[in-house]
C-alpha cells in the first residue's frame, strides 16, 4: 500500500515539473534574416535583389517603419501563417486609426520639395565623370551596374533627385554605400566610395555632391546601379550620352 502510494506521488511531482510550451511561429532558417545594426529595409532588400515595398508586405510592417537590431524578417513571400518576428497578425480598430491619422498629419506637413516622384526621374544624369569600365550583365553580382573610371576623390553626385534611404557599409562587397530612392519604381545606388556625405533621411537634388570616389581593386572607379522593382537595370539605358 505504502510502496503503491509513493508511485503515485512520484508520478504527480514528475508530471507537475513538465513544462508544456506555447506552440511558437518559426522565423529560422532559410529565407529569414536577422537585422543588423546598420540595416534598413531598403538595403537589405537591395543585399537580395527584392522589392522593398514586397519585403514590407510579408513581414507586416509599413515601408518607413523602423526596424531593429536582432528582428526577424522572412525573405520568401509568406506560404502559410507564420508571421515574421517583431510583426503583428492583427492591431484593434483603433490604433488603425491612430496609425492613419498619423499618416495623413505626416503627409500634409511633407513640403512639397521632398515629395518623390510617382513614376521615376524624368532625368537622369551621370553620377560622375569617367568612362565605364565594364557592362551590366544581370547574371554577375559585380556586374549588375556599371564601373565608373576616375580619379579618387573626385565628387560623386546624385543621378536624380531622391530620398537618402541607406549610407553606411553594411553591404559586403560594396564597401562605403549610398542608396537613393527616387519613386516608388526606381532607386540608385553609389558604391566604393572613399567618404559619404549624406546620411540616411536627407533629401537630396539631382546634382548634389553625395559622396567621393573611392578604390576597388587597385582603381579608382565608382560602381552604380539603378533598380526597378527592386530588379537590377542597365545604367546605360536610363542616362545621357556622355
Amino acid at each position: 500500500m505504502k510502496s503503491a502510494m509513493a508511485t503515485a506521488i512520484a508520478v504527480i511531482l514528475l508530471v507537475s515539473c513538465v513544462t508544456v510550451k506555447p506552440p511558437t511561429y518559426v522565423s529560422r532558417g532559410p529565407g529569414w534574416y536577422t537585422v543588423k545594426r546598420s540595416d534598413t529595409l531598403y538595403s537589405i532588400a537591395w543585399r537580395y535583389g527584392l522589392d522593398y515595398k514586397q519585403l514590407a508586405s510579408w513581414n507586416k510592417i509599413a515601408v518607413n517603419s523602423p526596424i531593429h537590431p536582432g528582428q526577424r524578417l522572412r525573405l520568401l513571400k509568406p506560404g502559410g501563417q507564420t508571421v515574421a518576428a517583431g510583426s503583428t497578425q492583427k492591431s484593434s480598430s483603433k490604433s488603425k486609426t491612430k496609425a492613419k491619422t498619423a499618416t495623413k498629419t505626416k503627409t500634409a506637413t511633407t513640403s512639397k520639395k521632398n515629395q518623390l516622384s510617382t513614376t521615376g526621374p524624368a532625368k537622369w544624369i551621370w553620377p560622375t565623370k569617367g568612362k565605364p569600365l565594364n557592362t551590366f550583365l544581370v547574371s554577375k553580382l559585380d556586374r549588375r551596374g556599371i564601373d565608373i573610371a576616375g580619379k579618387a576623390g573626385q565628387p560623386v553626385r546624385a543621378t536624380a533627385a531622391g530620398k537618402v534611404v541607406y549610407s553606411g557599409n553594411g553591404l559586403a562587397g560594396y564597401g562605403n554605400l549610398i542608396i537613393i530612392k527616387h519613386s516608388d519604381t526606381y532607386l540608385s545606388a553609389y558604391a566604393y566610395c572613399q567618404e559619404r556625405l549624406v546620411e540616411e533621411g536627407k533629401f537630396v537634388k539631382s546634382g548634389k555632391i553625395i559622396a567621393k570616389m573611392g578604390r576597388r581593386d587597385n582603381i579608382a572607379k565608382l560602381h552604380f546601379e539603378i533598380r526597378r522593382n527592386g530588379k537590377p537595370v542597365d545604367p546605360i539605358k536610363y542616362l545621357p550620352n556622355q
